[in-house]
């Protein structure tokens, strides 16, 4: 059961998986992996990541009192927001933006739970040791975290990624028919139970394929409003759980099954699962442009960003 992670472990920047090979192994290490718990106390909290961390503390806490925020509005939520009596701070290298978070937390004298997938994460100088929860993950490649924040998510929901594993092999590998080489734009429509969740969707077209291929990402009640005004036949409209019974040409539709029981952790790797396979359809772009933007993003946060996260 474990030849995905096997691929992760010896891959290099020349052969570099797609995201449905991160999808298996992530579920195939989740199997046996302990994971670390933690119990926040705090009446209103501010839950603060960037990017797919922002989404994942939106997904772990979107039945909370707190306040969300990220990278880019976490000063103005700590200046104008009252009662915030502690914070969670979401990263999964505990690097880049996590340190100047971490830094200024500590600077306000505000309790900081660090959640992570890094031991060595550079901002838990920041944080007090107990209040540090370091979540397992495979190797990967930079950007797609996927056993990183699908760790947090199954330590939250107790779902059985054994089932989740077989599921995909049984029922949605069986269900890609489409030839994804004829769309350069796909429209995922997601149950509203899992709202929480487009972004991360979106930020995976973002990393592997904007903008040689677009993507959009709706539930089904935002979808009756006016999101099918210009059409194309060259968009594939994929649908989760419910039948598409109304957007997009029939012959441009595309349905997934999900299972009777399932929660985040389940449906991130059913739908990183599929864009996988849509990735696997088209050039290699993420694989021929990670080095380079690893590169220059090491210019930008001033440290070195490798493409393969060990």
């Amino acid at each position: 059961m474990n030849k995905n992670i096997e691929t992760l472990k010896n891959f290099t920047v020349k052969n570099i998986p797609n995201l449905d090979v991160a999808v298996l192994g992530a579920l195939e290490l989740f199997v046996s992996a302990k994971l670390p718990e933690y119990s926040v106390k705090f009446k209103k909290p501010l839950v603060v990541g960037s990017v797919n961390a922002a989404f994942t503390g939106r997904v772990l806490f979107s039945d909370r009192d707190v306040v969300f925020a990220d990278e880019s509005n976490f000063l103005d939520k700590l200046n104008n927001i009252k009662g915030i009596d502690g914070a969670i701070l979401i990263s999964a290298s505990g690097s880049k933006h996590a340190i100047l978070i971490a830094r200024e937390l500590k600077k306000r004298n505000i309790t900081t739970f660090l959640i992570t997938n890094n031991e060595n994460a550079p901002a838990k100088k920041y944080i007090v040791k107990e209040n540090l929860f370091v979540f397992p993950k495979n190797r990967e490649p930079y950007t797609y975290n996927t056993s990183t924040y699908m760790g947090m998510m199954f330590g939250h929901t107790h779902e059985d990624p054994a089932h989740i594993y077989n599921f995909i092999l049984k029922k949605t590998q069986k269900e890609i028919k489409k030839d994804f080489a004829k769309y350069d734009a796909y429209y995922l429509l997601v149950p509203e139970k899992f709202s929480e969740m487009k972004g991360m969707f979106l930020t995976k077209f973002d990393e592997m394929f904007q903008p040689a291929v677009s993507g959009r990402v709706f539930t089904f009640e935002e979808s009756k409003h006016a999101k099918t005004v210009v059409r194309s036949d060259k968009e594939l409209f994929i649908s989760f759980g419910e039948e598409n019974k109304y957007y997009g040409p029939v012959k441009n539709r595309m349905h997934i099954t999900l299972p009777r029981e399932i929660n985040y952790a389940g449906f991130l790797a059913i739908v990183y699962y599929v864009l996988g396979k849509v990735q696997g359809a088209y050039p290699p772009y993420f694989q021929k442009g990670i080095a380079a933007y690893c590169k220059k993003a090491s210019e930008i946060f001033g440290y070195e960003i490798k493409p393969i996260v060990e």
